[in-house]
């Protein structure tokens, strides 16, 4: 086979075959085939893209590169949970334990973080001691007995993705809806769960800026999902603001405790709470969304969430002690208040720039080499809608340095809006997708 022939079939938009896509792929991760062709090919998908067929075909392909995470020994339905990213998202934290505490297996492999703030992994790692490597056998292990296991993802997962992405980083190809589907789904059919609920984020704080596109990949990952023999759920939300009113690693564990003890209400919760019921109900634990609310309301409640969270950090070696002294959980040096220079209403938050702030203090990064300052970040004190006087803290930044601390400011000042009307609140969540 000549992977220049498949590149022409695909470049004048002809539908390739499975034996295609399949060589295609062994090429990308046996490096047979070369980066610029590779690079052509990426950019012929770009123009002409992948019917539903296709991009089964091609997510399995690359699913099969490397590794597949086998958890047959596991005995239940196995549930995981994807969002595309987005600020002061910090729901794995919140959902995971929940689910967890019901009876359901949530075996999640999760990334670092680049850009606004760190990742599941950069948060987790902000606890004293946690330990996200997490060989096979062990994770099996720990979740017969606590259901619950989070963990770094195997270098040996998807080596193809990793190549792939690369490329498209540098290709102006990123934007693709079969390249983004196909990539999230391969990691995660990889990663070896029964069942996938999809956090699409949409709005100018997240990939997919109109509700229009958020469906269309949210579409197509869940078709997906049925060629593959998958249960998928897609839920789309807002990142009209961020999503928590903390950003930033120590600081979105902290409130993921302060949601687990029932001390926070608002976006993080309706979201976390909506994301584990559809868990719950791909699993069969529950038969409709409002049973799975209802039962995870009820494990924060009673406890139960924030003792298997708890249960969490003691199994993979975390100081439990966090939990009740946030002092075991330092903030950065240099703190600063911005307040309001005007009296009236919060009319909008520009969410991306909020998180460009959070990464300025550190507590993001910008390459994948770059160290994150756990207790950087931000508080906002503020929402949309609210009412605010002049003088009031809208928000407090914290950083390692005066000077990081100083630019973060002056980036959200420029992003809250406060004007003479209060607003109506923008909806949160914008859509549910099923296979």
């Amino acid at each position: 086979m000549d992977f220049l022939d498949i590149l022409l079939k695909k470049r004048e938009g002809k539908k390739l075959t499975k034996q295609e896509i399949d060589f295609f792929i062994s090429g990308v991760t046996n490096e047979t085939i070369p980066d610029y062709q590779i690079s052509a090919f990426l950019m012929a998908i770009y123009f002409q893209s992948l019917d539903e067929q296709e991009t089964a075909q091609l997510t399995m392909a690359m699913a099969n590169s490397g590794e597949m995470f086998d958890l047959s020994d596991i005995s239940g339905f196995k549930v995981d949970k994807h969002s595309t990213g987005g600020v002061a998202d910090t729901t794995t934290l919140i959902l995971a334990p929940l689910v967890a505490s019901t009876g359901v297996n949530v075996v999640k492999m999760s990334g670092r973080g680049l850009g606004f703030s760190g990742g599941t992994l950069d948060k987790l790692e902000s606890i004293p001691n946690f330990s996200i490597h997490v060989q096979q056998q062990q994770a099996i292990q720990w979740a017969k007995t606590s259901h619950i296991v989070i963990m770094g993802q195997n270098k040996n997962l998807t080596p193809a993705d990793q190549k792939l992405y690369a490329l498209r980083d540098v290709t102006a190809t990123v934007e693709s809806l079969p390249l983004i589907a196909s990539s999230i789904m391969s990691k995660k059919i990889a990663a070896g769960a029964d069942g996938i609920v999809l956090d699409v984020k949409c709005g100018n704080g997240a990939f997919m800026k109109t509700l229009e596109d958020a469906q269309k990949l949210g579409s197509i990952m869940a078709s997906m999902g049925r060629h593959v023999g998958k249960k998928i759920t897609v839920v789309i939300s807002s990142m009209a603001q961020p999503l928590g009113n903390y950003i930033g690693n120590r600081l979105e564990v902290i409130e993921a405790i302060e949601t687990l003890k029932g001390n926070v209400k608002g976006d993080l919760l309706t979201v976390s709470i909506t994301l584990g019921a559809h868990m719950l109900v791909l699993a069969g634990k529950v038969s409709s969304e409002e049973e799975g609310k209802a039962l995870l309301l009820q494990q924060i409640q009673n406890g139960k969430g924030l003792t298997k969270f708890k249960e969490l950090l003691h199994q993979q070696g975390g100081n439990i002690k966090v939990i009740d002294d946030y002092s075991l959980l330092p903030l950065s040096e240099y703190r600063l208040s911005l307040t309001a220079s005007t009296s009236g209403y919060i009319q909008s938050m520009d969410t991306a720039s909020i998180g460009r702030a959070s990464q300025q203090t550190g507590a993001g990064r910008k390459e994948k080499t770059d160290k994150i300052d756990f207790g950087a970040g931000i508080i906002l004190k503020k929402r949309i809608g609210d009412k605010v006087e002049k003088g009031d803290v809208l928000a407090q930044i914290y950083s390692c340095s005066q000077e990081r601390a100083q630019k973060a400011l002056s980036i959200v000042q420029n992003a809250i809006v406060i004007g003479d009307t209060c607003p109506s609140q923008p909806k949160l969540l914008l859509d549910i997708i099923t296979a």
